[in-house]
């Protein structure tokens, strides 16, 4: 068989910018997932990705302050489950706890739901530009 060596050579060029193109695009697309904003992120939804941490929080959010205690007349949860849930949302910054004596009051933290709410509207605003 006779190859027209022009037209390989085009067709090796054509490849090759197929190639460079869609590996420049990945770049440009790639995002660190140990980038601190994307892991704060990632820890935030954490919290929010059970149904008893999203009940608590509506709870916590009709309330000045709330105690455990109040939290297991209110969920059908034992009281070192729902313990568990509220160490969660505090590690996350979405909640805030304050001794008073033996027992813990929790609250919701602003800055922790100003974040939320950031982290929320940024994403979605991604998202909905691609769509």
């Amino acid at each position: 068989m006779r190859y027209d060596v022009r037209a390989f050579f085009f067709f090796c060029l054509f490849v090759l910018m197929q190639i460079h193109r869609i590996f420049t695009i990945d770049m440009i697309n790639t995002v660190s997932i140990h980038e601190p904003k994307v892991q704060r992120a990632a820890k935030i939804a954490r919290a929010l990705a059970h149904p008893a941490r999203i009940s608590i929080l509506r709870i916590l959010a009709g309330r000045s302050t709330c105690f455990c205690g109040d939290l297991t007349d209110l969920l059908p949860l034992a009281q070192s489950t729902i313990s568990q849930h509220l160490k969660v949302l505090s590690t996350a910054g979405l909640i805030s706890a304050t001794a008073e004596g033996v027992r813990n009051c929790y609250c919701l933290r602003p800055e922790g739901v100003r974040e939320l709410k950031g982290i929320l509207n940024e994403l979605t605003d991604e998202l909905v530009a691609t769509c």
